[in-house]
């Protein structure tokens, strides 16, 4: 089991996942609003067996998907932090950065801080030489974040994992080299990273 890797910024907490966070992340993958461009909303079952996926992933590798605490506010806003993607993505290996947030918690900036968090340990901790992020070219909003953080859009593809039919297929790329980041940006929300054993 690794050791766990933990990160704070000005207003967050991206944190290993505790079970008390399951019932909002149901609610959160059960929002129209939320999951408008992912394939379908996700039963309380799968959205619970999705949260142990990700956090025994965060267990094996130390990293991955944190879920997401404002600090001295709400214990849970939903998820942010690094993953390595299982589809066989024309881009393939790579690192991908992403977030889900629920509803009330968009427009404050909460998206940016705690992707630039994960950014800071991507490069600076795991010395990762490049991040991508992607979603379905109508998400305007992730991409506002992506642009946000100083990734860089890389242009289309089609995601193997959804059908040729599906108005979602049609995804875009974004692309963050460590050599790119911008170390001023990137520390602006950070305050550090801890350790947990576990």
């Amino acid at each position: 089991m690794a050791e766990l890797i933990e990160y704070e910024t000005e207003r967050l907490y991206l944190r290993q996942w505790q079970e008390s966070d399951f019932k909002s992340f149901a609610t959160l993958n059960a929002d129209p609003k939320v999951m408008e461009y992912f394939p379908e909303l996700l039963s309380g079952q799968a959205s619970a067996e999705m949260a142990e996926k990700i956090r025994s992933l965060i267990k094996q590798r130390g990293w991955g998907f944190w879920a997401v605490e404002v600090k001295g506010a709400e214990s849970f806003i939903g998820f942010c932090g690094l993953h390595v993607p299982t589809a066989p993505l024309p881009f393939s290996p790579c690192v991908e950065i992403g977030w889900r947030l629920l509803p009330a918690h968009w427009g404050k900036g909460y998206a940016s801080e705690a992707a630039r968090g994960a950014l800071n340990v991507a490069f600076q901790q795991l010395e990762l030489p490049e991040i991508v992020s992607f979603t379905a070219v109508g998400n305007q909003r992730s991409r506002r974040v992506m642009e946000r953080i100083g990734m860089k859009y890389n242009g289309q593809f089609e995601h193997p994992g959804l059908p040729e039919a599906s108005l979602l297929r049609p995804h875009v790329l974004y692309r963050l080299r460590r050599e790119q980041w911008d170390l001023r940006c990137g520390q602006k929300d950070a305050k550090n990273w801890a350790f947990s054993g576990l």
